[in-house]
């Protein structure tokens, strides 16, 4: 059953905690909060914020979600069904809440929209192979 819970839900979490003032930094942004920086050999300063920082644990937590999209079961529809309820929350926070209009959260809804897109087309792709017709 914890299988199904859709993995997006981590940054709605984490984005409405951080907003919250609970976790994080605090300030007028907080996700351009600097957590490291670093010279490199171009001269350059490569900088990593906490905005930074969530979008890159939401794409791997995006990588996963795709995965178990992959597998064939009957539970497949209800983590299909609960990812579309994450994307509709993600929706209507983007909408209603001044706080979530930020355009991380915008990246953020955009990701929940690909996980659904992702979630149905790799559904469909697997189940026209498990067609046969005599």
């Amino acid at each position: 059953m914890i299988s199904n819970i859709p993995l997006m839900v981590v940054p709605l979490v984490v984005f409405n905690l951080v907003v919250a003032g609970l976790v994080g930094g605090g300030g007028a942004d907080p996700w351009a909060t600097e957590l490291y920086s670093m010279h490199m050999f171009s001269g350059g300063i490569w900088r990593m914020t906490l905005g930074d920082l969530m979008l890159v644990l939401s794409l791997a937590l995006l990588f996963f979600e795709i995965m178990k999209s992959t597998r064939t079961s009957n539970t497949s529809v209800i983590d299909h069904l609960l990812s579309i309820f994450v994307f509709v929350a993600f929706l209507v926070e983007f909408l209603l809440v001044p706080s979530a209009s930020h355009s991380l959260f915008f990246i953020l809804l955009a990701m929940a929209f690909f996980d659904i897109l992702a979630g149905f087309a790799v559904s469909l792709r697997s189940a026209g192979r498990d067609v046969n017709f005599r």
